[in-house]
């Protein structure tokens, strides 16, 4: 799940054009993931992609889903190939 992206249509601005990275712990398999065609595992981190315009959704899933967010960085272009 490394590079993960949740990417979406939207405007061209400065926002749209920024993007960050989540470290994510703790995903389980429930009610939500099972919707999914694979299985998540309980060990390690979970690097998600997500742009500025986002966030807040993508936080709103990471919890319902049981993980945790250790860490968030803001991603370069050079670091998004």
């Amino acid at each position: 799940m490394f590079g993960q992206t949740t990417l979406g249509a939207g405007s061209v601005s400065s926002s749209a054009s920024r993007v960050f990275r989540y470290e994510v712990v703790g995903l389980r398999q429930n009610q939500e993931t099972d919707k999914n065609q694979f299985n998540i595992r309980c060990s390690g981190s979970v690097f998600i992609t997500v742009p500025y315009s986002r966030m807040n959704e993508e936080m709103q899933r990471i919890t319902r889903l049981g993980g945790k967010i250790v860490n968030i960085s803001p991603l370069t272009v050079a670091e998004e190939n």
